[in-house]
């Protein structure tokens, strides 16, 4: 079986990305980045998560998240914050930044991209040419958004701070980002779309990364689709979710017994397998409602639901809201 549950859920789970600022640095220095909901206002209204993560172009420097140890990056490093952690980089471990009551994020979204910053002397310049030639160390800052409900078992499977080495980054990502950001200072058509792109195949590319690196015996999302038996079990979910799966069907399917798979999957994913069952009949419901314009008794039946009241019970246990007045608030946005 070749089903591929994480391109499944970074499919439906709605990624918008786009590079936001080519940042300079020089002497010491000090950046915070608010946690996503601050960013969420400011950067993309109406995302319901919104991540950062930052390429060192040139220099070094540090990063950490609230309550996680600093890290140290050098030249072509990325550092990741999956969760959405308000965090810091700076040029030397354990800084802060002055309070920033300024609305510059704000003022400056529209702008074309990248939009050029620079720090000195702890001063804040938006604006100008990019990167200052002057600047010791200069970072690329990205911003994806995503959909948190009503399924999304990705962002709590990966850490809270992902540092992905320049020998652990895609040989891809450097050149890719330079000619993106390239196209876009030249205001070529088409080149905002370009860097929306690179953006979040930056991060889908740390994902794959941190997956594949994953040690043996880890517990998670990740580490489920890593394992023999539960990884198989949440394929077949994935491939046909109107299937009527019961655990005996889907232990006998994988080679496991009714306690075991039950056990097993609980153990990985955090909750049993029928459950989970559920929450993707849900993910998978939300895009149809939000991305076709198929009838809602047909979308039950589709996700694995014999009826369009059972559907819209459980639909509405699940986001809170009918399968109808979600369409309509989804779609409200971009018809604005």
């Amino acid at each position: 079986m070749n089903h591929d549950p994480l391109s499944d859920v970074l499919r439906s789970v709605r990624l918008r990305g786009a590079i936001f600022y080519y940042v300079s640095f020089r002497d010491e220095w000090v950046a915070e980045t608010p946690a996503s909901p601050e960013l969420a206002d400011a950067l993309m209204p109406g995302a319901e998560h919104v991540l950062a993560y930052h390429l060192v172009a040139r220099g070094a420097g540090w990063a950490a998240a609230d309550r996680e140890p600093p890290v140290r990056l050098a030249g072509g490093d990325i550092v990741m914050f999956p969760r959405g952690d308000r965090h810091v980089i700076s040029s030397a471990p354990g800084m802060r930044a002055k309070q920033d009551d300024s609305d510059w994020r704000v003022t400056t979204r529209d702008d074309p991209k990248p939009i050029a910053v620079a720090y000195h002397d702890g001063v804040l310049r938006p604006g100008g040419f990019s990167p200052a030639e002057e600047a010791s160390t200069v970072v690329v800052c990205g911003f994806v958004a995503c959909d948190l409900r009503p399924f999304n078992p990705l962002i709590e499977a990966l850490p809270r701070l992902l540092h992905v080495p320049s020998c652990g980054v895609g040989a891809w990502v450097a050149p890719v980002l330079d000619q993106a950001v390239s196209e876009s200072r030249l205001r070529r058509a088409g080149s905002a779309a370009v860097l929306e792109r690179v953006s979040e195949m930056v991060f889908v590319d740390a994902a794959r990364r941190y997956l594949e690196s994953m040690p043996e015996g880890g517990t998670g999302w990740l580490a489920a689709l890593r394992d023999r038996h539960v990884g198989k079990a949440i394929a077949l979910m994935h491939e046909r979710p109107a299937e009527p799966w019961t655990i005996d069907e889907l232990g006998r399917r994988v080679g496991l017994s009714r306690s075991a798979l039950h056990e097993r999957f609980a153990e990985l994913v955090g909750h049993p397998p029928m459950q989970y069952l559920a929450n993707w009949r849900m993910q998978r419901g939300a895009s149809q409602l939000r991305e076709t314009n198929a009838t809602v008794a047909t979308i039950a039946l589709d996700v694995g639901y014999e009826s369009e009241a059972a559907f819209a019970r459980a639909f509405k246990r699940s986001v809170g809201q009918s399968p109808a007045a979600w369409r309509r608030n989804q779609r409200a946005p971009n018809q604005a």
